[in-house]
């Protein structure tokens, strides 16, 4: 294989969408594996709707995943001349032509096509064969014009050999003249494009297949422009429940990457996901390392079918895919501790949670308390807010565990505190003392050990469920502990 190069060509209309980051998740590992490059490419042309916030948005989403590039980023409008030039040289070769026909007059041919029920009622080729005069009085006259390209009039079909979906074909009768200039001058987005992979000399193009409408044009371009074809591999979109295809509009921001960052995902974790959207290893894996990844990617096991993205507006339980969801866990329970650590540490900077002794004379404390609790998390979010009680005094217990374990048995107001006296004269505060002293107190109060121990739970954790109850208040320490069990009338 010559050198493989990819892009990754984001419109700045809006934040980097989980659409367009798996595309740039896919070209990433492609290039990776290959040891190609990949060409950041900011598609700006939209003057109206680009803007720098959306610039900044973009590379930053980018820089979060880890998806680095190595060329780049170019912006298309700097190339605006290039794009111009090869219109002009499209039409000095014959390959395409000024078509004068007006909005009026291509809407009234459609309509009395539709009416004649002809199989093809786009347009009709009215000024493809214009003589050089008429071009030129047409001209004087100051009629506005576009360009269209002049699609070859033979037998046959043009096509191209897709990675994902195989041979495609469409018969060069089947496609009418298509625009690639507007009246005002300015190159459509399918020349563009085609003339920006040229110049970055693209071998491979990876991306949605809601941009195939455009791919048999873009062959012909290539060909008219004497450029190779680049090999093409088109993707299965991301719908909803509902088939629909994912998108800011509908969706909202629970479709942009930022949303992620926010909400405590670890950035790798999303990329793992993303990447299972539409993509299959070939067999049941799921969790993969970066290396992993790139070593048995391929655009072969990229799935035909489009993917489903399982989300419901207001569910209770998951404010996202589950699966998304579940793969970040796995990563929080796995991933080594120092690298936990310093995710969480972000996360407590933000919420005003960070201590400098964590990174001093307690950080062995806060890498194991870390350790202690992230088996039941979900995301990095979880720290500050679940595990909260193990790193500050202001958390709120769980409604579901004060009404379980507090609220049924009205004795713990007095009971509680008697258990705190006994763990403060205790000398050695240890899991094992702590274990008997509850124990005793249950058993002379003629309780389950339980009530006492499900009380105690909430009152120091604020958790229905956590850690073994002895581990954590070890953790949480002993003059805390005490002044939580002492303080647990105000939970009534």
């Amino acid at each position: 294989m010559s050198e493989v190069r990819v892009r990754f060509p984001p419109s700045p209309t809006g934040y980097l969408h989980i659409g367009g980051a798996r595309t740039a998740i896919c070209n990433w590992l492609f290039a990776k594996k290959h040891n190609g490059k990949l060409i950041l490419r900011i598609e700006d042309t939209d003057a109206d709707r680009s803007t720098q916030e959306s610039i900044d948005g973009i590379l930053d989403g980018l820089k979060w995943l880890g998806i680095d590039w190595d060329e780049g980023p170019y912006f298309q409008t700097e190339f605006a001349e290039e794009h111009v030039a090869a219109a002009h040289r499209l039409v000095s070769e014959g390959h395409a032509y000024k078509c004068f026909c007006t909005k009026e007059d291509l809407d009234a041919k459609r309509e009395a096509a539709m009416a004649a029920k002809k199989s093809q009622v786009g347009y009709d080729g009215t000024c493809r064969n214009l003589s050089a005069d008429e071009i030129a009085q047409k001209e004087n006259d100051h009629i506005p014009y576009v360009v269209r390209f002049k699609v070859p009039a033979r037998e046959g079909a043009v096509g191209y050999d897709d990675k994902v979906l195989g041979r495609i074909e469409q018969a060069y009768r089947e496609i009418d003249d298509f625009v690639i200039v507007r009246s005002n001058g300015k190159p459509l987005y399918l020349l563009c494009n085609v003339v920006d992979d040229i110049r970055d000399r693209i071998s491979h193009i990876i991306r949605g297949q809601d941009h195939m409408t455009n791919t048999i044009k873009q062959v012909l371009l290539y060909e008219a422009l004497g450029a190779p074809v680049p090999v093409f591999a088109h993707m299965p979109l991301t719908l909803d429940l509902k088939k629909a295809k994912i998108s800011k509009r509908s969706h909202g921001e629970i479709v942009a990457v930022h949303f992620y960052q926010q909400h405590g995902f670890i950035p790798w974790a999303l990329v793992n996901f993303l990447v299972l959207l539409g993509w299959s290893p070939g067999d049941d894996r799921e969790i993969f390392s970066p290396e992993e990844l790139i070593e048995i990617f391929t655009l072969e096991r990229i799935n035909k079918s489009n993917s489903i993205f399982n989300f419901q507006k207001d569910d209770p339980k998951f404010f996202t895919d589950p699966k998304a969801i579940n793969i970040n866990a796995q990563y929080l329970q796995k991933m080594p501790i120092e690298e936990i650590g310093a995710l969480v540490k972000e996360e407590f900077i933000a919420d005003g949670l960070w201590d400098e002794s964590y990174d001093g004379d307690k950080k062995q404390w806060f890498l194991s308390t870390l350790d202690l609790v992230r088996e039941r998390f979900h995301t990095l979010k979880d720290f500050a807010t679940t595990g909260r009680a193990y790193f500050a005094d202001d958390f709120e217990p769980e409604k579901r565990a004060v009404d379980k374990n507090l609220l049924k048995h009205e004795g713990l107001k007095e009971w509680l505190p008697m258990l705190a006296a006994r763990y403060e004269a205790l000398t050695d505060f240890n899991q094992e003392n702590a274990e008997t002293e509850a124990k005793k107190l249950a058993e002379e109060l003629e309780l389950k050990p339980g009530v006492i121990i499900n009380g105690m739970r909430t009152v120091v954790t604020g958790c229905l469920a956590g850690p073994s109850m002895y581990d954590a208040l070890m953790a949480i320490g002993k003059d805390r502990v005490v002044a939580r069990l002492k303080d647990v009338a105000k939970l009534y």
